[in-house]
């Protein structure tokens, strides 16, 4: 058996805690942690998840697809609140995302934590 790093390990355990109807708190430095490990496409493509709370805030994590699945798999962590003020209120950043959507790709608006702002391209 394996040894997971600290952090990775505190990630499952929110992510498990969530999932589990927990409150589930996570850290900046975890967020990045989990920004930062790979993940398996195949296995993630089209889930939704609940990660935890960041700063009080809902933070869920989404793996849509495109036409070539699951190669064209992409992670999305942000906020579970709308663009806008709401975001603003939780502290976290508006961020333009280009999500594949069938053959193409859309520019979408998603609050993304201040910690992951330069994460996702």
């Amino acid at each position: 058996m394996r040894v997971l790093a600290p952090a990775l390990a505190a990630v499952l355990s929110a992510c498990a805690s969530a999932a589990a109807g927990g409150a589930g708190l996570i850290s900046d430095a975890e967020l990045q942690a989990y920004a930062a490990k790979p993940f398996d496409k195949s296995a993630m493509m089209f889930k939704h998840l609940a990660l935890g709370r960041n700063h009080g805030a809902p933070v869920v994590v989404d793996f849509p697809c495109g036409d070539v699945c699951p190669a064209y798999t992409v992670r999305i962590i942000h906020y579970d609140v709308a663009p806008g003020p709401a975001c603003a209120a939780v502290g976290g950043i508006e961020q333009k995302i280009m999500v594949p959507r069938g053959i193409a790709v859309s520019s979408e608006t998603f609050c993304v934590p201040r910690a992951l702002g330069d994460v996702h391209p």
